[in-house]
């Protein structure tokens, strides 16, 4: 099939690559978002689907709206077959969705109905799903609410953070996209209506969510630290300054103390007081400082317990 591959960032490197590579299939053209400024030099930057589709020669197009008649036209002669879009970040219109022959296939990282939105993995981490994986859908107008056409799941691991989970799944959806589109060339899949019930939303992360709330359960604020990293980062206060936790480990131990507080200091981590239980910062960054284990952290950072941690420590 002729392809039209629409994606943005990391994840959706890997399902491109292996269309790329797969003979039964040609990408025929790759839309993806406008070139942006980023990191500290505020440097221009090409996403990381147009560097890899154009090591590979194939024509990008970067409109800032998809949903024009100029977009439109520039679609509708590249004849493809099937769109394919992957964590692309504009919204396909009625008529857009309609132009190819096999219609618009989405790769979504979660068990659709679960988490539709645009965090599913962030999401399932920082609600201790012990369960994640992928779905290929056909696209409708709606919000991830398509029709599921493949559908594969994959464990998370009580250590898991967002990070590892994104790589595993990106490869995943390659693995799945491909099947997908020869069993559509095949004729051999059942589209399959999303069950009424069991539905979710993964909104985006918010500036607030990633504010470590000490009052919360040891267990929830460990899968909200291993939920945002590596990016946003969950992130408390120390003596006026933001700091990022980047590792931890979950004690169910209790105590009797203010929730924030320091329980003790070592090389081996920052023992905090949760709403229940204990977290024990293992990994962690000042803000304007480079990341580090504890042991470098007390090397140049003074911590005693008894000092609270929050929005209360000023």
């Amino acid at each position: 099939m002729k392809v039209i591959f629409m994606g943005t960032p990391d994840f959706a490197v890997p399902c491109l690559e292996g269309l790329i590579k797969d003979n039964n299939h040609e990408v025929v053209g790759v839309f993806t978002q406008p070139d942006r400024r980023k990191g500290r030099g505020k440097k221009i930057q090409g996403t990381p689907v147009k560097i890899k589709a154009e090591e590979e020669n194939i024509p990008v197009y970067q409109p800032e709206k998809l949903n024009t008649s100029e977009s439109y036209e520039i679609l509708k002669n590249l004849k493809a077959d099937i769109f394919v879009v992957v964590a692309y970040g504009q919204i396909l219109s009625k008529e857009i969705l309609e132009l190819p022959p096999y219609g618009a296939v989405n790769v979504h990282a979660s068990l659709l109905p679960k988490y539709r939105g645009a965090a599913p993995i962030h999401w399932a981490v920082i609600n201790g799903e012990e369960t994640t994986g992928i779905t290929t859908m056909q696209m409708d107008e709606g919000l991830d609410t398509g029709d599921m056409l493949l559908q594969e799941s994959i464990p998370v691991g009580y250590e898991d953070t967002t990070g590892d989970l994104h790589d595993r799944l990106a490869l995943l959806g390659k693995k799945l996209i491909i099947e997908t589109l020869n069993k559509l060339e095949e004729n051999s899949i059942i589209p399959t209506p999303q069950p009424e019930t069991g539905s979710s939303y993964a909104p985006k992360i918010s500036k607030a969510l990633a504010e470590i709330d000490w009052k919360a359960s040891a267990k929830e604020i460990y899968n909200l630290i291993r939920g945002l990293h590596p990016f946003p980062g969950a992130q408390t206060r120390y003596q006026g300054k933001s700091l990022k936790v980047h590792r931890a480990r979950w004690i169910e131990e209790d105590h009797s103390k203010e929730p924030g507080t320091i329980l003790k200091v070592s090389k081996e981590g920052i023992l905090v007081a949760a709403g229940k239980g204990q977290i024990q910062i293992t990994e962690l960054q000042l803000s304007g400082k480079k990341r580090m284990g504890v042991s470098e952290f007390l090397a140049g950072n003074t911590l005693e317990v008894h000092w609270k941690l929050g929005a209360e420590d000023e």
